[in-house]
């Protein structure tokens, strides 16, 4: 991924299986549901393990993310600043800004993502 929109979600889930997204490492994601017509693009699992995130450099995109961590711990890199998502926790990376999403600890994360729709 570049710092443009990151294509649909059927080019990023092919047939539903868990996959790297490009530029990313030590991570799969999984889609689960499609688009719900204004308000939501898709929703996907991720399972992030030790080192993992992505992508490698910052990317940016017209649209947010609600990514809801339910085991382990995520850290959102922003260019100025860095918000830990704790499990248990959701949060909203403002999709405008350059930003990245890695696993903060030494064992795997499992995190949903939501992709929602611009306002």
């Amino acid at each position: 991924m570049n710092n443009t929109d990151a294509g649909t979600a059927e080019s990023q889930f092919p047939g539903g299986a868990f996959v790297t997204p490009p530029k990313h490492v030590n991570f799969k994601a999984k889609k689960l549901f499609g688009e719900i017509p204004g308000k939501i693009r898709d929703g996907a699992v991720a399972i992030v393990d030790l080192n993992g995130g992505g992508p490698e450099g910052m990317h940016s995109h017209p649209h947010n993310h609600l990514f809801i961590v339910t085991s382990g711990e995520a850290r959102v890199e922003y260019e100025d600043e860095t918000v830990i998502i704790h499990e248990n926790e959701a949060f909203v990376v403002e999709g405008s800004r350059p930003h990245a999403v890695w696993n903060n600890l030494d064992g795997r994360t499992v995190m949903i993502g939501i992709t929602l729709t611009r306002e």
